[in-house]
């Protein structure tokens, strides 16, 4: 990545579409639009991300190459700064609340196809998800809701952000390793972190829940990442860990995520402690 534009390879990875069918697209229809650096390379920003986006949905809806790729280019594209200016992502977290709420899988998925096909990661990460996922906890804690739509919903979002997170090692940037420690359940932040870091060049390792610090000892030494990332919403896991996680950190830096890790004690173990949130601390990082 070059001040925020994406070269071509991490650009085909976000948006979904091969390298040979961009550059097809682009000599053909002038979609997407890259610039280009003084080496020659291309460049692409999140208004080519959108325009992809577009182009891919009129391709499903049956239209020929060469009309889907007007559509998309006659469809407003918005800054990252104002993309929601009317609202809509309020909207999509609504309906997506609402269909979570009523065990409407279908419907469900079908919001998060909008989400994802025509917002960013970031955008769809930091607009919707996250905040729903903050939501959707309080509502649990306020017994506005039970067990069974939490689980629903939060297996339902896991699931759908497993789906983008295929072949997230791939490439050439620095490798991070991450994972929940023993006894932590909760992977959805921590999933968020990896696809802002993937969508940032990074490769991601990711081992997910209730993870054995002594898994993660032995896998740093063979895969040498540039830095291992834990997550935990308790503080308990990393207070059990604490001679393993010093351990750990003479090998590679460690960087501790989550509610857990905001205590003094945590705190006094000598490990990084990430307090923004996922996307905040992923552009910090790389």
């Amino acid at each position: 990545m070059a001040d925020g534009y994406l070269t071509i390879g991490a650009f085909s990875r976000r948006v979904g579409v091969s390298i040979e069918l961009l550059r097809a697209w682009e000599r053909r229809y002038g979609i997407p639009s890259p610039i280009r650096a003084e080496s020659g390379r291309r460049l692409y920003a999140d208004t080519d991300v959108q325009l992809v986006a577009g182009m891919r949905r009129a391709l499903a809806r049956g239209l020929p190459a060469a009309e889907a790729a007007r559509v998309a280019a006659s469809k407003p594209v918005s800054s990252p700064g104002s993309i929601d200016g009317g609202g809509e992502l309020g909207a999509v977290r609504t309906r997506l609340r609402d269909a979570l709420t009523g065990f409407d899988d279908a419907r469900a998925q079908a919001e998060l196809d909008h989400l994802f096909g025509v917002y960013t990661v970031d955008t769809a990460l930091s607009e919707v998800i996250l905040p729903f996922m903050r939501e959707l906890g309080e509502r649990w804690a306020s017994r506005e809701i039970g067990v069974a739509h939490e689980h629903f919903a939060s297996n339902l979002i896991h699931g759908r952000l497993l789906s983008h997170a295929r072949k997230w090692d791939e490439g050439r940037g620095p490798l991070a390793l991450l994972a929940c420690p023993s006894g932590e359940l909760h992977t959805i932040g921590l999933l968020c972190f990896g696809l802002a870091l993937r969508a940032r060049g990074w490769r991601i390792t990711y081992l997910g829940a209730d993870t054995p610090m002594a898994t993660l000892l032995d896998l740093t030494g063979s895969l040498r990442p540039a830095r291992v990332i834990l997550a935990s919403v308790r503080s308990e896991p990393y207070l059990a860990a604490g001679d393993l996680l010093a351990e750990l950190g003479r090998h590679v830096p460690v960087s501790l995520a989550g509610e857990g890790a905001r205590t003094a004690a945590v705190a006094d173990l000598g490990c990084e402690v990430l307090e923004r949130d996922p996307i905040a601390e992923a552009t910090a990082l790389a």
